[in-house]
């Protein structure tokens, strides 16, 4: 893929545990142009919780260009020169052929270093449809029933999705349970506004599968790769004011 959107979500860990997307980066390998720029969504964090500007782009309102991937996005890819690279983008559902972007578009970019991550735009097809994949949040904080069930996972086994109106953390939520009616996590919850639009409009069209299952000593946080379709009637997937860049 040579061209699409990443979005940058931050974490408030030190008081609200909720999550912003604060920055946009519009890339186009092609062509060497690399583009970031804040959206509102820094901005609502920056009012509410003081969200820290990036040191990379400490600038709220400026537009940074760049012929080469920004050093902040550029630091969560690993390097194809590393023995554990083969594997790496195997727990990924990729090849070893997958640039930077597609790396960053399912690994969510996630280092212990930071409270940042990294996700794709949602694209809405001509004919309303889209298909998102991402890795399974919150499953070290289900029972230990669920956990159990989590190991027993297989690929291409169906899931089921149901909106979470009472999450104590995130209101509301996406669920993600097993065909048997155990509720092993949630999905992204930056994800959370798009995807509950789809389960709303379009009733019963919606689905989820699990891609892999990434056991030890694969990252805790990759391990259940899920796969989500779904149409939306009339929304625009990724379009509201915490998405929209602070410049044109």
């Amino acid at each position: 893929m040579s061209a699409g959107t990443l979005f940058l979500a931050w974490q408030d860990k030190a008081k609200t545990r909720l999550w912003f997307p604060v920055g946009r980066l519009d890339v186009d390998v092609e062509a060497a142009d690399y583009r970031f720029r804040y959206t509102g969504g820094a901005r609502r964090a920056q009012e509410e919780v003081g969200y820290p500007l990036a040191v990379e782009f400490p600038d709220l309102e400026r537009d940074y260009r760049a012929s080469s991937l920004f050093p902040t996005f550029r630091n969560r890819v690993m390097s194809p020169r590393r023995p554990d690279f083969a594997e790496h983008v195997r727990r990924l559902g990729l090849t070893e052929h997958a640039d930077p972007f597609e790396l960053l578009s399912v690994n969510g970019g996630h280092r212990v270093t930071d409270a940042y991550e990294v996700f794709p735009k949602l694209v809405r097809n001509s004919d309303g449809s889209f298909v998102c994949r991402f890795f399974l949040h919150g499953w070290r904080h289900t029972s230990a029933a669920s956990r159990q069930r989590i190991d027993d996972l297989q690929a291409n086994e169906t899931l089921m999705i149901a909106l979470e109106l009472t999450n104590p953390t995130d209101q509301p939520a996406v669920q993600i349970q097993t065909a048997d009616y155990y509720m092993i996590g949630w999905t992204p919850r930056y994800l959370v506004p798009d995807l509950a639009m789809a389960m709303a409009e379009s009733t019963g069209s919606y689905a989820a599968h699990v891609v892999r299952i990434n056991r030890q000593p694969a990252p805790l946080n990759q391990r259940v790769l899920i796969e989500m379709s779904g149409r939306w009637e009339a929304h625009e997937p990724m379009t509201g004011e915490d998405f929209q860049p602070l410049v044109a």
